[in-house]
């Protein structure tokens, strides 16, 4: 599974971080950087949770997150 980070700043200074490709994983962070560890963090915990209800596929997954 690769998932693309798209980065972006609000204009109240926040920046937000989100994985298109998982529905509903979107952080925000003092600086982009901590909203990127955010979004990763949370895209773990979707992709685990999917596995554990047998919703994520019965092979090994390798797991890549490359910013956009």
């Amino acid at each position: 599974m690769t998932f693309t980070i798209e980065i972006e700043q609000e204009e109240d200074g926040r920046w937000i971080a989100e994985i298109p490709g998982l529905p509903g994983v979107m952080t925000y962070g003092e600086s982009a950087q901590i909203a990127m560890y955010r979004a990763q963090a949370l895209a773990l915990r979707v992709v685990a949770e999917r596995l554990e209800h047998g919703e994520a596929g019965s092979e090994f997954l390798t797991i890549v997150f490359k910013a956009a």
